[in-house]
């Protein structure tokens, strides 16, 4: 009867356990990225990445659906990534308030991927993509360069004008191309750090928040120990 009490006891402090502390927290995970020689490309769309590049959905591992499709790819001169939001009702609007968080794309890298350091260095990067809201029809993408929040180093941000970015809005979502040339990280050297740390959100007014792994109950905005390593895979 003691061990039948015991096992009870185990079970209930794992169901516990998981209740608390979401699945996708319990794995470090490590996901590669293809290099592609021929990105960005100079006319049609900005990177046109194949589905060998998509992220693997880690939501359901919460319950969660996701509604946004992530691409990575690299090459010796930069970084790429591209998302496709679907499953809207009603076609994305720009920002309407600085009070209010636009519908978008939060990307943080590392490019020394150092997954024991809870404070961001200088290899840490933070940039805010929008699919709309610039220029003086507010209809095109927007490009944020932005501090790490608690960063023990900062940089000076980059020129924002060095990313490429490039959109579609439609009735029922977007998709967003941008590429990060080596110019805009400190650390980008793929030939001796072949990892990089990875963290993305795509916050949408109408469908909800979705992230990499650990979602807004850790706070993965200024501790890059929480950030997904990518393999700059050859």
């Amino acid at each position: 009867m003691g061990r039948n009490l015991q096992r009870i006891s185990h079970r209930s402090e794992t169901l516990l356990l998981n209740q608390i502390v979401p699945p996708r927290f319990l794995f470090r995970w490590s996901f590669p990225a293809r290099n592609l020689k021929k990105i960005p490309k100079s006319s049609g769309r900005l990177l046109d990445l194949p589905e060998e590049c998509l992220l693997p959905s880690l939501g359901e591992l919460d319950q969660q659906r996701d509604f946004a499709k992530v691409k990575l790819a690299w090459n010796d001169d930069g970084f790429g990534v591209s998302v496709e939001v679907s499953g809207r009702s009603n076609r994305p609007q720009g920002l309407a308030n600085e009070n209010d968080r636009p519908n978008g794309v939060w990307v943080w890298v590392n490019t020394r991927n150092t997954q024991t350091v809870h404070r961001a260095t200088r290899f840490c990067h933070h940039f805010i993509l929008l699919p709309i809201g610039g220029g003086p029809k507010q209809a095109d993408p927007v490009v944020r360069p932005a501090l790490v929040a608690r960063a023990r180093e900062e940089n000076p941000l980059p020129d924002a004008e060095l990313v490429q970015i490039q959109s579609e809005v439609t009735r029922t979502g977007y998709w967003l191309d941008a590429w990060f040339p080596k110019e805009v990280f400190v650390g980008f050297e793929p030939e001796t750090h072949g990892q990089i740390g990875f963290h993305y959100l795509i916050h949408d007014s109408e469908l909800g928040d979705q992230t990499l792994a650990v979602g807004a109950e850790f706070p993965y905005e200024s501790d890059p120990s929480l950030w997904q390593t990518v393999e700059l895979n050859r």
